[in-house]
C-alpha cells in the first residue's frame, strides 16, 4: 500500500507511486469526486500538473458555460429540434 500523509487543512496529501506506476486514491478524495469502484475517471496533464476529474463532472463544467450565453427561458434542446425541423424541411 502507498506511503500517505494527509493534511486536511489544505485539501492535499502525499502519496508514493508503487513500481506499477500506481496510486491510491484516497477515500476521502472519491468520495468528494463522487467516484466509485468501476468508475472511469479523466486524466489531464495542465501547467505540469496531473488533473483527475469524471467524465459527468466535465459534462457539468460543460453546461454551466453553455447556460452562461442562454436567454432565460431559453431550452437548446429546442432551438437544436426547431433547427433540424428547418433543415428537414429543405430537404
Amino acid at each position: 500500500m502507498p506511503e500517505q500523509q494527509n493534511s486536511t487543512t489544505t485539501g492535499q496529501v502525499r502519496i508514493r507511486i508503487n513500481q506499477n506506476g500506481r496510486l491510491v486514491i484516497p477515500s476521502s478524495f472519491r468520495e468528494a469526486l463522487h467516484i466509485k469502484p468501476g468508475d472511469e475517471v479523466v486524466l489531464r496533464l495542465e501547467d505540469d500538473e496531473l488533473r483527475i476529474t469524471t467524465q459527468q463532472r466535465r459534462i457539468q463544467r460543460a453546461q454551466q458555460r453553455a447556460r452562461r450565453y442562454l436567454k432565460p427561458g431559453t431550452s437548446l434542446v429546442g432551438e437544436l429540434l426547431a433547427e433540424r425541423r428547418e433543415a428537414a424541411k429543405d430537404e
